[in-house]
């Protein structure tokens, strides 16, 4: 993380931030001098653990315990980040359901289980900040996907079709909302050195299939996620970018 502070005066809101990807993304934003609200459903622990490595560098943060499928929980966790840190202009959607389950078992709670985090959630969650950022004239919306929302994945039916909609969405909001000062954007990453579900499982020789040979590093798309709301992409909007190591060429 470097010393600029790019991000000085600005509030983000990060779902899903308590661990992995999410937390690595709350670090990095905190770094460029974002006030930053960690949301979590139910990692309180460690969503605090992030509070305190932020607040221990001198950074601002707040713990939001809230379920984003929900919209009162979005609305109540709204008003206290607003209370606490000011008016949110950075909404990096990062919260998501992974498990993977055979189509021909899968039932609707599965599909609508997913469904409810990466899409209504984000609906939610944009229209609690929405008004801020139109009143201030600018806001950065920041959606994470995944590869296999493009391409497909075994397993994956609800997750694909549910990050593939976040991707048109994430691209009808920067089209709508361009000329407002707001920019929305999709991060995809590729396979990422992170913690999983089940740990016991094997994980492919990364050399085999990643070209540049390794997994990526969570801090890689929190760098990447801090380049997007930044002054160096004034000019970027409804974009995915993609990191992923060149496994998916688009």
């Amino acid at each position: 993380m470097s010393a600029s502070t790019e991000l000085a005066g600005r509030v983000a809101l990060v779902t899903g931030a308590a661990k992995n990807i999410g937390r690595a993304i709350a670090l990095e934003l905190a770094a460029a001098g974002a006030k930053v609200a960690i949301n979590t459903r139910a990692s309180r622990a460690e969503a605090g653990a992030v509070a305190d490595e932020i607040r221990a560098a001198g950074g601002q943060a707040a713990v939001c315990i809230a379920d984003i499928a929900d919209a009162a929980q979005v609305a109540h966790m709204h008003s206290a980040v607003a209370a606490e840190l000011g008016a949110v202009d950075i909404l990096v959607l990062n919260a998501s359901v992974r498990r993977e389950i055979a189509f021909e078992t899968m039932d609707f709670a599965d599909w609508r289980q997913v469904m409810s985090i990466s899409l209504d959630g984000a609906f939610h969650c944009v229209q609690a900040v929405l008004p801020g950022m139109l009143k201030a004239g600018r806001g950065d919306i920041i959606t994470l996907i995944g590869d296999s929302a493009l391409t497909g994945a075994a397993g994956k039916v609800h997750s694909s079709a549910a990050k593939s909609g976040l991707a048109g969405m994430t691209r009808a909001l920067a089209r709508e909302f361009a000329g407002r000062g707001i920019r929305a954007n999709c991060v995809s990453p590729g396979h990422f050195d992170t913690t999983r579900a089940n740990p016991r499982a094997p994980r492919p020789d990364a050399s085999k299939h990643i070209p540049l040979g390794r997994y990526g590093d969570p801090m890689e798309i929190a760098a990447t996620v801090r380049f997007l709301c930044g002054p160096g992409s004034g000019f970027i909007t409804g974009q995915v970018l993609h990191v992923n190591g060149g496994q998916w060429m688009f």
